[in-house]
């Protein structure tokens, strides 16, 4: 249970533990700590942290996120943050009925023009092979398992153009994240 006058952020990371940028959880989770935030905890080695912080400005937190991270670990950072009831809001409102052989995603974005402008390319493709649905500051994206990373929309999301303000996550993911007591 936050306690009162918390605010009980999710953080996620984009571009790290891949291309040659390496982040323990534990060095995430003492530089998340080391800037005042409280119950610092990390999901998997993606780059997730789940944290409380007295502050509510979401951007105030944010940047200081992404500079203590840029310092610390020599990258650019950026980082996709919100309230667990907002990743909560998101994960329920999933539109995809879970399928046998497809991943579920949800790409989150800090720009909504960016968002539009990869919503607006998801209208091409083949729905035999991946499906985009637009939610609240999201992208919904299903994708065969057999396509995978070499789907149009993957190869799309990935360019640099998006890069500092959308991450990914698969839904099993997210629903680990939300787990958090």
């Amino acid at each position: 249970m936050t306690a009162p006058g918390t605010t009980r952020y999710v953080a996620l990371l984009r571009g790290i533990n891949v291309g040659g940028i390496t982040v323990t959880m534990a060095a995430l989770a003492d530089t998340v700590s080391a800037l005042g935030h409280s119950a610092v905890k990390t999901v998997l080695a993606s780059g997730n942290v789940v944290f409380e912080s007295d502050d509510p400005e979401v951007s105030a937190v944010k940047a200081g996120l992404e500079r203590a991270l840029s310092e610390r670990f020599g990258y650019q950072a950026w980082v996709v943050l919100m309230t667990r009831d907002q990743l909560a809001e998101a994960v329920a409102g999933y539109p995809f009925e879970d399928r046998d052989g497809w991943h579920s995603y949800v790409l989150f974005g800090s720009e909504p023009a960016l968002l539009d402008e990869l919503l607006a390319a998801a209208a091409t493709l083949d729905p035999a092979d991946e499906r985009v649905q637009p939610g609240a500051g999201l992208l919904y994206w299903q994708v065969r398992r057999a396509v995978g990373i070499k789907s149009p929309f993957s190869s799309l999301s990935a360019k640099a153009r998006y890069k500092s303000t959308t991450t990914n996550r698969n839904l099993r993911t997210l629903h680990k994240i939300l787990a958090l007591p």
